[in-house]
């Protein structure tokens, strides 16, 4: 038998009424002058901690709200109601900053970097598309080539959103020139 869709029917309702009322209440009325500024208030990003806004796809072993993937699509209905740049502030630690980790990270890993970007603390994001490289990720031409216990990467990345305040990088190069697609490209995190 498949996990319920919505686990908590009444809990998940007063969660999309919280951010519903968060989205509509203090963001929108800020979107004029966001893009303006091109920032978002620390206040306001202070309020998407609060509410749990950065962990909503993280498992809750690691501080994070665990929710269905019924449960995000809901969550995002409510935040697409406001400009994009919500939810790109936080939507990249509960998307591909985390998920990455959540599938294929070590033990440690995860322990170490998934509560820092559950709970806002880090922003995480991915560095995968290339200049060169079009809409084919896999044409990907960043090498990494080890050098004693670490690895030299080489390469240029574009459309990483939130570079400029990230704090953790998953980055993706080719290990192996012999690879084809696919095969051979590593995800590296980098802090």
């Amino acid at each position: 038998p498949h996990p319920p869709m919505i686990r908590n029917p009444d809990q998940f309702e007063q969660l999309i009424a919280q951010v519903r009322r968060f989205i509509r209440d203090e963001c929108m009325p800020l979107e004029e002058a966001i893009d303006q500024s091109d920032e978002i208030p620390e206040a306001l990003v202070d309020r998407m901690r609060e509410l749990g806004l950065f962990g909503h796809s993280i498992p809750e072993a690691y501080g994070g709200a665990g929710l269905t993937t019924e449960e995000l699509a809901r969550v995002n209905i409510e935040v697409s109601q406001g400009a994009t740049t919500f939810r790109a502030r936080f939507g990249g630690n509960t998307g591909i900053a985390s998920e990455s980790l959540v599938v294929d990270g070590t033990p440690e890993q995860r322990q170490r970097w998934l509560p820092l970007l559950a709970s806002g603390e880090l922003t995480g994001c991915f560095a995968l598309t290339e200049p060169e490289a079009g809409s084919d990720a896999t044409a990907l031409t960043t090498t990494a080539v080890r050098d004693g216990d670490s690895y030299r990467i080489t390469g240029r990345k574009c459309y990483i959103t939130n570079a400029p305040i990230a704090g953790l990088f998953t980055v993706f190069a080719r290990t192996d020139a012999q690879g084809k697609g696919a095969a051979g490209i590593t995800a590296f995190l980098i802090e």
